[in-house]
């Protein structure tokens, strides 16, 4: 169950890969059909933008030819609208594609497209896409300014839906960009605050976003199980999205959240997880392209291999991953590519190789996390600072001026309120009165019929045991009259000799003896049943009982079998004497039936705390393990022949755990078939 729960998201992933490709495949096919036609360029770049989009997650090759195709087709028409949105298109194309260079040179040819139609929605959008880009290339001072400039254009004159969603990203992702400094603290509130934004605004599609980064803040913390929750409810969230809508830009996320998944487990040195959510995202990437996403788990990959200390495989992978890194110049993956080689060399004893990638890992680092860099962006995170709370001053004094004028139209609706509120408290005085009435009404039909059903289960059940028992008194009854009358008739007759009749008094005293047992506890459980038993309670001697019972039975037994009272003379217990008399009886009855000839029945006593503890004790045939359950059973009672092929009626059992209980003690049975058993009840101290 374990290897299900851990790979079903896997299983899930690759099916759900599988069945959206082939509907979105459904989906471009028209479109491309539609291309084929001769349409104005007006149309056919619209055809070409919405071609790359349907392409991002099927094909990446295809999704940048045709947004290509589209940009250079609104260069041609010269159409600012058409050239904007193909350029971002190209720039989604180049970033899925972990090309954030190309990305973002397209994007900022947007940005200039958007600026000269005067659009301040689409230069927010613009800007917030450059500063993403900036981030993905490790560019935080640049990538802070860009956000921070987005979210103050997207907050000016009328916010609408759409901006309000555009804002709440912007705030993801400078929590992304406090995450990568280090600053878990800070990065935990903005993504915190993103994700309740999120579901105040209905944008469904920003939780997984959210989930996302806050479990790769908790991976980064080494908090692991934290991170683990986080990331499989983020994947959760993604499949049940592309389930619905096959082409929701929600799939790139998919990705990165198994990427992080797969770190987790090999931190965790679950290595066979981690590489089995590596494969499946490796086959991902493959059918897009994206050598971005490929890069970062041949880096995964290789650190996984050099956990296993398997050196060759995790140089291989790293150097593939070098190599891509190099390609699209993304540069924390160089980064960390220079990190985990050093780690490599250190571990193989090659310290002067470490040394130098040790040095080119440091160098870039120091590049990116330059102190003129952390200048800047502290001014930046100031300044923002600043705007958000001059914004906060502007929006406090237009509420100021409506609270004024609200004070005077509320004053006319407070009196009106007044005598409204006066009126509907007396009458909801009297609505929850009556509730009140009827609800302690309804709780006591309620505990009645609870009552009535709890009688009519116990009377069921209790007519059920009448029944059995009847049916065994029946049978039980008739067999010994029976073999009186067969014997006497004979007798009479003279068809049996004189040596022969010692036999059959033998056999029809024991016959008597099972009838008188019967009968005795026959009428104990009735006067149990009808509640007519009346315990008196006193000082009593175990072991006078004990030789009382012993006595009775030896006398009245035709088995040799050798009995022990082992019981002390000190041992007094606080019980009724009549019932725990009958107790003792069935026990040793009980242990005699299934003691073959020769056998022992010992009886002892224990002190344990405040009570003592009895055992009957026998040799015999022992009890099957599946049967001892059943023998307290008063519902389905059970009986089996003895060793000299006694009856019993399972009755016995019965009476002794209901009268123990009674007399405040406890009883249970220990039992090994072949060996013997041995039946225990506890008492109070005297």
């Amino acid at each position: 169950m374990r290897f299900i729960r851990a790979y079903s998201p896997l299983v899930i992933c690759c099916f759900l890969a599988v069945t959206s490709f082939a509907r979105q495949h459904a989906h471009i096919d028209s479109l491309e059909q539609e291309l084929r036609k001769r349409y104005p360029d007006t149309v056919r770049v619209s055809l070409l933008t919405t071609l790359a989009y349907s392409y991002t997650h099927v094909n990446f090759n295809k999704s940048l030819t045709y947004a290509q195709e589209a940009v250079s087709l609104a260069d041609k028409i010269s159409d600012a609208s058409w050239r904007l949105k193909s350029n971002r298109a190209l720039a989604l194309a180049y970033m899925l594609g972990g090309d954030f260079t190309s990305a973002l040179a397209h994007e900022k040819n947007a940005l200039q497209y958007a600026i000269d139609q005067k659009d301040s929605t689409q230069i927010g959008r613009s800007y917030s896409n450059i500063g993403n880009y900036y981030f993905e290339l490790g560019v935080y001072d640049e990538a802070y300014f860009y956000l921070t400039r987005a979210y103050g254009i997207l907050n000016q004159g009328v916010v609408t839906h759409d901006d309000s969603i555009s804002m709440n990203i912007v705030l993801h992702n400078v929590g992304r960009i406090f995450k990568e400094m280090g600053q878990y603290e800070i990065a935990l509130q903005h993504l915190q605050l993103s994700q309740k934004a999120s579901l105040r605004l209905g944008d469904n599609e920003g939780r997984p976003y959210a989930l996302d980064e806050l479990g790769d803040v908790m991976l980064r913390q080494g908090k692991y199980d934290s991170a683990l929750t986080y990331l499989y409810q983020a994947l959760y969230e993604i499949t049940d999205f592309i389930q619905k809508e096959p082409e929701t830009l929600v799939k790139e996320l998919r990705t990165r959240t198994l990427i992080k998944i797969a770190k987790a487990y090999t931190f965790k040195k679950e290595f066979d997880k981690a590489l089995a959510f590596y494969d499946s995202t490796h086959q991902l990437h493959e059918l897009t392209n994206n050598q971005f996403g490929i890069a970062e788990v041949e880096l995964g990959r290789g650190a996984l291999f050099l956990s296993k200390s398997n050196y060759v495989e995790a140089q291989n992978h790293f150097d593939i991953a070098l190599d891509i890194a190099h390609r699209i110049n993304a540069r924390i993956l160089e980064i960390n590519c220079y990190n985990q080689l050093a780690q490599l060399w250190e571990k193989k004893g090659d310290f002067k190789t470490a040394l130098e990638f040790f040095k080119k890992h440091k160098n870039l680092n120091d590049s990116l996390f330059s102190q003129e860099m952390q200048h800047k962006l502290f001014r930046d995170q100031v300044r923002f600072a600043t705007e958000s709370k001059d914004v906060q001053i502007q929006a406090l004094t237009k509420m100021e001026e409506y609270r004024r004028s609200e004070i005077k139209r509320q004053e006319l609706i407070r009196n009106v309120l007044v005598v409204i509120m006066a009126l509907s408290v007396i009458l909801l005085l009297t609505v929850y009165r009556s509730g009140q009435r009827r609800k302690r009404i309804n709780m006591l039909l309620l505990q009645h019929q609870e009552e009535m059903e709890k009688r009519s289960i116990e009377l069921e059940q209790l007519n059920q045991v009448k029944d059995k028992f009847f049916s065994i008194i029946s049978h039980d009854l008739r067999s010994p009259i029976n073999a009186l009358a067969g014997l006497l008739d004979l007798m009479d007759k003279g068809a049996i000799a004189s040596d022969e009749l010692p036999m059959a008094i033998k056999e029809l005293r024991t016959r008597f003896n099972h009838t008188r047992t019967l009968l005795n506890n026959l009428l104990d459980w009735t006067l149990l049943q009808m509640d007519k038993i009346n315990l008196q309670p006193t000082k009593i001697s175990l072991h006078n009982l004990a030789n009382e019972n012993v006595e009775l039975i030896r006398s009245t037994q035709t088995k040799q079998v050798n009995f022990v009272n082992s019981i002390s003379a000190e041992a007094i217990a606080y019980a009724d004497s009549n019932t725990i008399n009958l107790v003792i009886r069935n026990l040793i009855s009980n242990a005699l039936k299934f003691t073959n000839e020769g056998g022992e029945i010992k009886l002892s006593a224990e002190e344990k705390d405040d009570t003592w503890v009895v055992s009957v004790s026998d040799n015999g045939v022992g009890i099957k393990p599946e049967v001892l359950d059943m023998l307290f059973d008063k519902i389905n009672p059970y009986s089996t022949r003895g060793t000299a092929n006694e009856k019993g009626t399972g009755l016995g059992l019965i009476l002794c755990k209901e009268f123990v209980e009674k007399n405040n003690g406890q009883i249970w049975v220990e039992s090994t078939e072949g060996e013997g058993s041995t039946f225990w009840f506890s008492l109070p101290k005297a």
